[in-house]
């Protein structure tokens, strides 16, 4: 494979930075740096496939010999335009794009385990997430042991056995808002030979870049803030280059043994930084094809442009929301930790000095069906599955996205039951406390 200073070649070369290191620019100009004659623009490649001249250049792609597209499932240049940028904005060496947040944290833990093998999770995270490690994965043979966002140095050991292959947190957990401690987690999975994966969709790496705390692969749900519209669904799995697979080469065969599907490759030899990257592409990609559309990149990468600008301001939405939730006399409890007051306030001062993202965790006083009814009464505040977009918005997750979870499982995975997500967007901010108000006055 080759490197080059352009996004027009495949996703699984290393990104070359011609670019400043402020990370405002690399949101507006990362990824993407046209020559003479070329489109400002990204361009939307809507091709399948690509034309060669020859059968050899076209078995050199195939063999992983040359850099190249021939296929859109395993490459297309509007998709490694953007992935780019990710990777750049993220600090790392390369990207995969696939078609969901879903699909992105399947991947990210596929690719280093199989059936027999095992992990550790943060209990305190996104509730399909939770599904995926608790049943989908098990279902495979990979089983998951949840241990608690703060659990001690010491309960983290003792989660990890010698079949276990990474960890996994939420920088900020959907939808309870509670703050990952990523470096020492990091520190626990490193002593144990053990890479660590971190969601980073609600801080996005506007403001928190989790490779510089110790992670070793970031993943993301690009349906959320990096989009920020609602207009299309994907995801993201960057990798940090860091890890040493070949110092633990017998946790980690699939990427430090021969791949007798490329004539006996072996990843970490022939790719180095690049070799999770390349193995991600090379076979899950190859074989599972969750890929996203060119047309669905191209709109993430129009709300890419404006992500700096947005997070911002739903920082500083939220945390007048919170502000006024926290005082509010109908409301019972508020997780945010921006508030002085949260249990996860130094937490958040460390890894998110900027702020953390828009989504506020509350209950009110009263019943479930007091929630319900608040919610019922809410004018411009929708209620949507989504969350993280431009637009206010409102949800009772365990009604809704949890809804599949035990009450047992809702506590475990930091879900009261009278729990409500906000997710607070970039409207005026005193027109949403005025319909958070109106709402609660006529549910009582």
């Amino acid at each position: 494979m080759t490197t080059s200073d352009n996004a027009n070649n495949i996703s699984i070369t290393i990104f070359t930075n011609t670019m400043p290191h402020n990370i405002d620019t690399i949101c507006v100009q990362g990824g993407w740096q046209p020559k003479k004659g070329e489109p400002r623009q990204v361009p939307i490649y809507q091709s399948t496939t690509f034309k060669y001249e020859t059968s050899e250049q076209m078995a050199r792609l195939f063999d992983l010999e040359d850099s190249g597209y021939f296929y859109t499932r395993l490459q297309n240049p509007t998709n490694d335009a953007v992935a780019a940028k990710i990777a750049e904005l993220e600090g790392g060496v390369g990207c995969v794009l696939t078609s969901s947040g879903q699909a992105a944290s399947f991947f990210a833990i596929l690719n280093i385990c199989e059936a027999g093998d095992h992990v550790v999770s943060s209990s305190t995270i996104y509730g399909g997430t939770f599904n995926l490690f608790a049943i989908t994965l098990r279902k495979m043979g990979i089983d998951c042991t949840f241990v608690g966002y703060d659990a001690s140095d010491e309960e983290i050991a003792a989660a990890i056995r010698p079949e276990t292959k990474c960890v996994f947190g939420e920088t900020i957990s959907n939808p309870g808002g509670r703050v990952f401690d990523i470096e020492r987690f990091a520190r626990v999975a490193h002593e144990h030979g053990l890479p660590l994966i971190v969601d980073n969709t609600f801080a996005t790496p506007v403001n928190c870049r989790p490779f510089e705390w110790g992670a070793d692969i970031v993943t993301h749900s690009t349906t959320k803030y990096m989009d920020g519209h609602a207009s299309q669904v994907g995801g993201a799995v960057v990798d940090s280059g860091k890890f040493d697979w070949d110092a633990h080469a017998d946790k980690f065969p699939g990427l430090t043994t021969p791949d007798e599907s490329y004539h006996g490759l072996t990843y970490t030899k022939k790719f180095g930084p690049m070799a999770y990257t390349v193995k991600l592409t090379a076979q899950l990609m190859r074989d599972l094809g969750a890929i996203p559309s060119p047309m669905n990149c191209f709109l993430l990468n129009l709300g890419l442009e404006t992500l700096h600008l947005r997070m911002a301001r739903h920082c500083e939405n939220a945390q007048r929301v919170a502000e006024w939730l926290e005082q509010n006399p109908n409301v019972a409890w508020v997780n945010y930790a921006g508030l002085p007051s949260d249990p996860d306030h130094a937490l958040a001062q460390k890894y998110l000095p900027k702020g953390g993202c828009g989504v506020i965790a509350f209950g009110l006083k009263g019943t479930r069906e007091d929630a319900i009814r608040f919610m019922d009464a809410l004018n411009f505040i929708s209620i949507v599955t989504h969350v993280a977009d431009t637009r206010t918005c409102v949800l009772h997750p365990a009604s809704h996205t949890h809804r599949q979870l035990s009450d047992a499982q809702l506590l475990e995975a930091g879900v009261r039951p009278d729990l409500i997500r906000l997710s607070v967007g970039i409207e005026s901010c005193e027109d949403i406390i005025a319909d958070l108000k109106q709402a609660m006055e006529h549910s009582k």
